[in-house]
């Protein structure tokens, strides 16, 4: 019968003055970097020894024990307890709890000293969450707790930040089910039932960073760094009873806002009482929005406007600013890098004198009473105003000529003979209305019978169509002329050519289209054409007519896109007025315009999100998007889960997939040319670049036949 292993005998323990003790050379810490005695003292100082010391007696040449002992294991504490002793903060003799073991002991002083600096485990960090959360339940202050352990407030609240986890997960990240990363990323919320939610999601997920679960658990609030709360201010927000959760472990940029509908509360109503303020300058009315719409000035005209003047005072102001600026530049002529100082004067001096410049602007009080104002929020939260703005209905009405025709006018109508006029009349010619005189007074001119002027003009519009046609190069001013008035100068229609830009509006919009990359491209490129063309439409043609070849060519391109339609539309609404087929054709149509232009949608700046597409189709579609983009297999991993939850991985997985529903594809078509026209194909689109030639000629010269068939060639192109 085998023996049992002998019982283990615990070395003994006693109180030891502290004077007899020395630190041993047996000792393994010797590197002192990084070992703060310090702090350790006033631990002790706070709570005592919790430790005991690992000592020896000391034994003489002969081998006996000369009273003291020595001291391999527990270092740093005797350390601290000698600098508490030079503090006068303790006696130097008092007793210190230490355990003795035999001087002759089989195992070394030195592996004593290695195993006690080895065999030690540091707290999990959610023992040590847990036990700060204790200390505050028990009334600790946060400063004080972070002043005890040696660390920073900020690393306190962020440890009783992971303590209001859910207990799940705790249970989770205990047993080694998630990292701490992880569990960082589930205290941006405090819902615990979310949180179980989101880590059920990652069970079934590619995606377990802590960048997705930030997101999914943030994605019903609004972020700090949203437009609306920049307008309304996130301390008005707090003040109302909102709540904003915080990211205590990365950069959040102002957290997120829990209360949407809170906030949306307070934009409206100092969106309200802003619109209120600027209908107070007497405008007729004001529309003010979050977000306008795309192409929410088109069919709107712009009232003139005029800068106000400077006062004496700013004009002053202004010349100084000039000067400085000036000097500061000479003195700085052939420096490479200018030093701080004097940069950021610079950058001040054109700030305020941009904030001079830009003057307000003065309108015609009779046109204010006609004319809007849109009211909408800029990227940056500040207000966004458009004054000055008349609808249609709004315009003044102008009398036409002939509304007040002659009755006394005797000329023969094959409708039948006039009725001779019983007294006076006004007629209005050319807009202004005058007193026809008697018949009777035969020796003043009367105005010509309106029927005959209007047979006389025909014969004139006939023959003018006629020689028009014979210049391309005119025709084709004229018909840029035309479109500019409509594209630049709303509601003139000083043009005698009937072609304007039918502009295509935009019923139903997907969000974020008015801050597309294509709409700002088509609003930068707007708004640098007005600024080469003349404030008056009087003046338009004058203008055109000092555009070279190239510019007009671009201003055409520009002002006819705005008639491109692409798109869909529910024939069914409109009662037989839009047919089906019609759609069809259109449709077709731009995807012959798509392939011309090289149409990328993708470089376009379109991606599927959940707010754009995956949201709002049903599941199986998003299945499909999934294989189509990825494969089959991707596909089969995600369709397990819920709608949103699906959707909201489908966008992750689509994210760099270039992929795109039907309707924003381009077909393909096979060529259908030789092969060996390719060259000549090149070349043609080589040529198309340019403006056609027959556009450059001599106004004054006729075209021969060869000129206008080369032109009719590229325009049917």
């Amino acid at each position: 019968m085998a023996k049992a292993a002998p019982k283990i005998v615990l070395s003994s323990a006693r109180d030891i003055p502290l004077d007899l003790i020395d630190l041993s050379q047996s000792n393994v810490r010797r590197v002192k970097a990084g070992v703060s005695i310090e702090a350790l003292a006033d631990d002790i100082a706070r709570r005592g020894l919790l430790q005991s010391l690992n000592v020896r007696p000391t034994l003489n040449d002969e081998g006996q024990e000369t009273g003291r002992f020595h001291l391999p294991a527990g270092g740093r504490r005797f350390r601290a307890l000698e600098l508490l002793v030079k503090r006068k903060r303790l006696a130097k003799n008092a007793p210190v709890p230490c355990i003795v073991k035999d001087a002759n002991d089989p195992i070394s002083a030195e592996e004593d000293s290695l195993a006690e600096n080895t065999h030690r485990e540091q707290l999990h960090p959610l023992d040590q969450f847990r036990s700060m959360k204790r200390l505050v339940d028990q009334g600790d202050d946060i400063e004080a707790i972070a002043a005890t352990f040696m660390t920073t407030p900020a690393v306190v609240r962020q440890r009783l930040k992971l303590a209001s986890v859910s207990p799940a997960l705790h249970e989770i990240y205990a047993e080694d089910g998630m990292t701490l990363d992880q569990l960082m990323a589930f205290s941006v919320s405090e819902d615990h039932a979310r949180q179980e939610q989101v880590w059920e999601l990652l069970a079934h997920s590619w995606n377990k960073e802590s960048s997705f679960i930030r997101s999914r658990l943030t994605e019903n609030t609004v972020r700090a760094s949203d437009k609306r709360v920049l307008f309304v201010g996130i301390d008005a927000y707090a003040e109302a009873g909102g709540c904003v959760l915080r990211d205590l472990f990365e950069a959040d940029d102002g957290g997120w806002l829990q209360d949407a509908a809170l906030l949306d509360t307070l934009v409206a109503a100092k969106l309200q009482a802003d619109a209120e303020r600027i209908g107070g300058e007497g405008w007729k009315w004001v529309t003010a929005a979050v977000d306008l719409p795309y192409g929410h000035l088109n069919s709107l005209r712009e009232i003139d406007s005029d800068p106000a003047a400077l006062t004496d005072a700013e004009s002053a102001r202004a010349e100084a600013l000039t000067a400085e600026g000036n000097a500061i530049e000479a003195n700085y002529e052939d420096v490479e890098e200018l030093p701080e100082d004097v940069a950021a004067r610079i950058e001040a001096i054109d700030e305020e004198l941009a904030g001079l410049i830009e003057r307000p602007r003065t309108y015609d009080p009779r046109e204010i009473g006609i004319a809007g104002a849109f009211v909408s929020l800029d990227t940056d939260g500040s207000l966004f105003v458009e004054r000055g703005w008349v609808r249609a209905e709004d315009e003044p009405q102008v009398a036409e000529p002939g509304d007040d025709e002659a009755e006394g006018d005797q000329s023969v109508d094959p409708i039948g003979p006039q009725q001779p006029a019983a007294r006076s009349t006004v007629v209005t010619v050319g807009g202004v209305a005058v007193d026809e005189p008697d018949d009777d007074d035969e020796q003043i001119i009367k105005p010509l019978p309106d029927r005959l002027v209007s047979e006389l003009t025909a014969h004139r519009t006939l023959a003018l169509q006629d020689a028009f046609a014979a210049s391309p190069s005119t025709a084709f001013a004229a018909v840029l002329h035309a479109m500019v008035l409509s594209s630049f100068y709303h509601g003139r229609t000083e043009s005698c050519v009937g072609i304007s830009v039918t502009r295509t509006s935009f019923a139903n919009q997907a969000p974020g289209m008015k801050d597309s990359s294509s709409a700002r491209s088509i609003a930068a490129r707007h708004e640098a054409w007005e600024k080469r063309l003349p404030d008056s439409d009087k003046d338009l043609w004058d203008a055109l007519m000092l555009l070279d070849g190239v510019d007009q060519a671009a201003l055409f391109a520009h002002c006819a896109a705005f008639g491109v339609n692409a798109l869909w539309e529910a024939t069914s609404r409109y009662d037989g007025r839009v047919s089906a087929h019609g759609v069809e054709r259109r449709l077709a149509h731009s995807h012959v315009l798509a392939r011309a232009v090289g149409l990328d949608m993708v470089a376009a700046g379109w991606k599927p999100t959940v707010e754009n597409y995956l949201g709002r189709v049903a599941k199986p579609r998003i299945l499909i998007a999934v294989a189509e983009a990825r494969d089959d297999h991707t596909a089969g991993l995600i369709d397990h889960l819920k709608k949103g939850d699906m959707a909201r991985e489908a966008e992750r997985l689509l994210a760099d997939a270039d992929w795109l529903p039907e309707p924003l594809r381009t077909p393909a078509i096979e060529d259908a040319f030789d092969p060996a026209a390719v060259d000549q194909d090149e070349a043609a689109d080589a040529d198309a670049e340019a403006l056609p030639a027959f556009l450059g000629g001599d106004d004054d010269q006729p075209a021969d036949e060869d000129d206008l068939s080369e032109g009719y060639a590229i325009a049917a192109e």
